[in-house]
């Protein structure tokens, strides 16, 4: 599966939008209630790394637990990662409308800013 590429004011939202953009393409979150937050740092050598691990983050709190971020916040962490917060819900209070994530691919990766400052991110994953 391979998102529309949209181009966001700084990195950090562009990895959050990413974040709902995966949770879109399988299930609908509307009417699910968060039963907690998670809060998560990642620092990584490049910002595609940051991209894999913060997505990688979702697809194992689906898996491993059982629960669905119903939206997704990404702030700057100081020493240059980032803080992924992620308010969960039980995925069984989401609407599935299609194949779950199994796994981020590196294939076609990418996480960068333009020329104009504008970020873009793509992945392919894995169903």
């Amino acid at each position: 599966m391979r998102s529309v590429l949209k181009q966001y004011t700084t990195r950090e939202v562009c990895l959050a939008e990413a974040v709902r953009g995966l949770v879109d393409s399988f299930a609908v979150v509307a009417a699910a209630r968060p039963r907690h937050t998670a809060e998560r740092r990642f620092v990584a050598s490049s910002d595609e790394d940051l991209l894999v691990a913060v997505v990688g983050e979702v697809i194992y709190r689906l898996d491993a637990d059982g629960e669905i971020p119903v939206t997704a916040a990404v702030r700057p962490a100081p020493e240059g990662g980032v803080v992924l917060t992620l308010p969960l819900a039980d995925v069984n209070e989401a609407e599935i409308s299609g194949a779950a994530p199994k796994a981020a691919s590196l294939h076609d990766l990418h996480c960068a800013a333009d020329a104009t400052g504008r970020w873009s991110c793509g992945i392919t994953i894995d169903v």
